[in-house]
């Protein structure tokens, strides 16, 4: 198996190498060998290590929980109750579409303020049919 220097591994994965080192402070990436002059030498499939952190970064996992999720793979034990990908992954999507209803209602209030024709906040809120939540939802 040949080894990547920190250099090649960053560029094979598209991230900059204090990314690497980052994730190995994390525990996301395995520390690697060295060289005798010190140089770091990481496994070949160190760039798909990469690469699947990025990926749930981007599907709104957040480090913490991909480093759970790449716990569970690397030592190939089983999850607890409601610890595995398929937990985590339905609870990652009900957060999303959580966050679509919110922003959904979000822009349907902003619709309506903008066919209301508020130009003024102070006088917008003084408006009986004003369309903006300044009290309600208690979520502020």
């Amino acid at each position: 198996m040949s080894a990547l220097r920190a250099g090649q591994l960053a560029a094979a994965s598209g991230v900059n190498r204090q990314t690497l080192r980052y994730y190995e402070r994390r525990g996301l990436l395995d520390e690697p060998e060295r060289t005798p002059g010190g140089h770091r030498l990481y496994p070949e499939d160190a760039v798909t290590t990469l690469r699947m952190i990025k990926a749930a970064q981007r599907l709104g996992f957040t480090l913490s929980e991909v480093a759970e999720l790449l716990d569970g793979a690397r030592h190939r034990h089983g999850y607890g109750e409601g610890a595995g990908l398929q937990a985590k992954t339905r609870a990652k999507l009900a957060d999303v579409e959580a966050k679509l209803a919110d922003l959904t209602e979000i822009a349907a209030t902003l619709r309506t303020a903008l066919a209301a024709g508020c130009d003024d906040l102070q006088t917008c809120a003084g408006t009986p049919g004003c369309p903006l939540p300044f009290t309600g939802s208690g979520r502020g």
